[in-house]
This record gives structure tokens, C-alpha cells and sequence, in this order.
């Protein structure tokens, strides 16, 4: 017990000497410098030929993708080690019922919400009509051709409630090896907590050498996050500066009202976590919004919850007075399966799709479409890009052309990076709301 309160209490002082350093305020600066660089080598002003500006960007990427990387290396033993500690440091299987209660029951709720939020907006803007055009001449420049079936025929629902049996069943990962090897997040956490509750059942005392190695483990997991730390300034002027380098900031404009619907869509869902905030916690909003805005910042610049995870959790513990087997236990398990503004990405850009293929979902089809979201969303990989893969098979399932595919795709990554930021204010607001009454000051020191 003694080990693993060293080395929380560690964590906590490393991540507090990060914040004092106003890594904040470094990565505000990267941002601002990496639009401007990437600005002045992107296709907008052409001072250099586009394969050029693309070769700049790949190497103002290096300290972005050496972050990602580092991140990655040690997020799997990361996400273990504070899942097992958070489930054996709670008072006992009443405790952990309850938190994981309270932590689904959010999840499902807000991520249905945002994704019927997506759904309302899309459909009273359209976005999909006033590029219906330009979507024509984009499949021509593609070869692209739309499929001929009526989305209203696709047996979405359908094909979900049959393949529904199969994923719930293969939710329990056979292999740790393979789990592993793939990397799948969602198998990671089951297999994380399945071993934390085991932990439990055999007794602490018998289970002590095994939770003092991971707490070893996560001094490692830690040294090698400050490491990586050091570099986000840099990390995050290198990877905005290839993304603009890459679509360019006329491309970003140019397909105002889709951006405007998913960042309309982003900011209503936000103000809904405060409002949950401010309902069912006693926090006050304005502190709440106030001390996660460094976090939201970090996750905007990598999109990637994974990569902020550790701050995360030192905002939970510092800021919030979360306690501290909570945030270990709720942080890691919301950033895998609560992504609320992904879900509203999803149904907005489906639907962005369907209207730009002049095509009219049923409302069987568009309920099989949020179902389908919800879904897909749970479980969804905390990396960047991810969002677009989803899309398409979404898509697909609901007989929805991707004629208006390449033009999504040169806005996915600062939607990303925007729907990124919501996320991670969901997993902050999800961490206060299942803890309930914050810790006193003195507990939270």
C-alpha cells in the first residue's frame, strides 16, 4: 500500500511541476506558430511547389510524431496499471459497482444525446445542399460513382441486431498476446479490469507483489510521459504546421457551413457538460471550465485523448479534488469508451453525405444511423484520424454514397482536433460527476 501511495503521490508532483512550467501557454504559442509556418509553405500563398511544402511538413512533424509515438509506447501498461489501481484502491466491490454504474449510465446517455444533437442540426442547416456541386465534380476528379440504392431501403437496423450477438460476444478478448500485438483499446480495458477485480477477490495481501510491479511499471510509464511532455510545445507547432502545409487555410473555409454545423453541434454539447456540472456536482462552472481549459488546449493540438490522459488525470486529482483511486479508474475507462463528440460527428457527417448525394433517409434509416454512432463511437480508439474510418463504414452500412468523401476529409483534422477537446471535457465532467462530493482541500494537496 505504502509503494502505491509513493508512487501516485509522484505522479501527482511531476505532473504539477509540468503545469507550473505554463506548458499551456508553450503549447498556445506552438499552435499560433505552427498555423503561421504552415501557412506560409502551404498551397495558399505557393511560395514553394506543393510536393515541397509537403517534404517541410514531414520533418516539422518529426517532434509531433516522436510525442504520438512516445505516448504510444507506454499507453498500453499506462492504461492498465491505473485501471487495476483505481479497482484496488476503492473501498470495496459496493464502491466499484457504483462507479462503474454511474460512469455507463453517462457514457450511453450523453453519447445517444450528442448523437441525436447531430442529427437535429444537420438536418435543419443542410450543409450537404449548398456543395451538392461541388461534391459532383469532386466524384468526377475522384472516379467515384454513387451505388444506386435507396438509403431508405438499407437495412441498417437490421444488419445491427444480427451482428449485435457477435460483438458483444467477441468483447472478451481470447488472446492477451494478441490483444496486445492489435492494440485494441477496448480489449485492453476489459482485460485491465477483469484483472484489477481479481486482484480484489484474492485479497490485497496476496495480491501485493503483483500491484508493487505495477506500481514499478508506472514510475517507468511516467518517466517516459515526461519525456514526451517536454517535447508537446514543439510537438504541437510540427503537426499543425504539416496539417495546414497539407489542406491548406482556403480549404479549411471553404466548406464553412458543414465546419459550422459540427462546431455549432461541439459547443452545444459542451455547454451540456457544464450544464451537467452545474446539476448534479457541487463544483462551481466557472472553476470547472476554468481548470480543464489547459487539458482541452493540449487535446485540441494532438488530438489524441490518449496522449493527454496523464494531465487529465492530474487535473481530476489537483484541480478538481477528485479522489485519486476515482480518477485512475474513471479517466482511463472514459477515454476509451466516452466519446460524445465524436458520436455527433458521426451522424452529422453521415448525414452531410447522404444530403450531398441528394439522398433523403428514412427514419428508420436515420435511427439506424444513431444507433449505428453510438456504437461505433464506444470503444473508439483515442488516436487521431480514427473518426474518418468510422464514417465510411457507417456510411456504407446506411447505402450512402461517397461522392462527398475527399471533401470531408480535408476538414477531418481540425474537426478532429475541435471534437477532441469535447471529448476530453467529457471524460473531466464524467470523472466529477461519478466521484459526486469533491475532496477537501487538504485531501486534494
Amino acid at each position: 500500500m505504502a509503494a502505491e501511495t509513493t508512487t501516485l503521490r509522484d505522479l501527482r508532483m511531476q505532473l504539477r511541476a509540468w503545469a507550473r512550467a505554463r506548458l499551456w501557454a508553450q503549447v498556445l504559442v506552438g499552435m499560433v506558430a505552427g498555423v503561421l509556418v504552415g501557412a506560409v509553405f502551404g498551397p495558399d500563398l505557393a511560395i514553394v511547389s506543393r510536393d515541397t511544402g509537403e517534404i517541410i511538413g514531414r520533418w516539422l512533424a518529426i517532434p509531433g510524431q516522436f510525442f504520438l509515438g512516445l505516448i504510444s509506447l507506454v499507453l498500453v501498461p499506462l492504461v492498465v496499471v491505473s485501471i487495476v489501481q483505481g479497482i484496488t484502491g476503492s473501498s470495496g466491490g459496493e464502491s466499484l459497482r457504483r462507479l462503474g454504474g454511474r460512469l455507463l449510465v453517462f457514457v450511453l446517455v450523453t453519447t445517444t444525446a450528442a448523437s441525436v444533437l447531430g442529427v437535429v442540426i444537420v438536418s435543419a442547416m443542410r450543409p450537404g445542399d449548398l456543395i451538392r456541386d461541388a461534391v459532383a465534380e469532386t466524384a468526377v476528379a475522384q472516379g467515384l460513382e454513387a451505388e444506386p440504392a435507396a438509403a431508405g431501403e438499407a437495412p441498417v437496423a437490421r444488419q445491427l441486431a444480427e451482428e449485435l450477438p457477435d460483438i458483444i460476444v467477441a468483447l472478451l478478448p481470447t488472446s492477451v498476446e494478441q490483444t496486445l500485438l492489435d492494440r485494441d483499446m477496448l480489449a485492453v480495458v476489459i482485460l485491465a479490469v477483469l484483472l484489477g477485480i481479481a486482484c480484489m477477490s484474492i485479497g490485497r495481501e496476496r495480491a501485493q507483489p503483483l500491484l508493487d510491479v505495477l506500481g514499478a511499471v508506472l514510475e517507468v510509464a511516467m518517466k517516459v510521459v515526461k519525456w514526451a511532455m517536454f517535447l508537446a510545445p514543439l510537438a504541437v507547432f510540427g503537426l499543425l504546421a504539416q496539417m495546414v502545409i497539407q489542406v491548406g487555410l482556403g480549404t479549411l473555409g471553404g466548406l464553412a457551413a458543414y465546419a459550422g454545423a459540427v462546431l455549432l453541434g461541439l459547443l452545444v454539447l459542451y455547454m451540456l457538460f457544464l450544464a451537467i456540472v452545474a446539476t448534479l456536482t457541487p463544483r462551481k462552472v466557472t472553476d470547472f471550465a476554468r481548470m480543464t481549459a489547459p487539458v482541452q488546449l493540449m487535446a485540441f493540438s494532438t488530438s489524441s485523448t490518449a496522449a493527454v490522459m496523464p494531465l487529465s488525470i492530474e487535473t481530476a486529482i489537483t484541480k478538481l479534488r477528485v479522489r485519486p483511486d476515482t480518477a485512475n479508474l474513471v479517466i482511463p475507462l472514459a477515454a476509451t469508451i466516452n466519446m460524445a463528440g465524436t458520436a455527433l460527428y458521426q451522424s452529422i457527417a453521415v448525414l452531410f453525405l447522404a444530403q450531398a448525394a441528394g439522398l433523403e433517409l428514412s427514419t428508420g434509416t436515420t435511427v439506424g444511423v444513431v444507433v449505428s454512432v453510438v456504437a461505433a463511437s464506444i470503444g473508439a480508439p483515442g488516436t487521431p484520424g480514427v473518426g474518418i474510418v468510422i464514417l465510411t463504414n457507417i456510411a456504407s452500412s446506411a447505402g450512402i454514397p461517397a461522392t462527398g468523401l475527399p471533401l470531408v476529409l480535408g476538414l477531418d483534422r481540425p474537426l478532429d482536433m475541435a471534437r477532441t477537446a469535447v471529448n476530453v471535457t467529457g471524460d473531466l465532467t464524467a470523472c466529477v460527476v461519478v466521484d459526486g462530493k469533491p475532496e477537501s482541500d487538504d485531501g486534494a494537496s
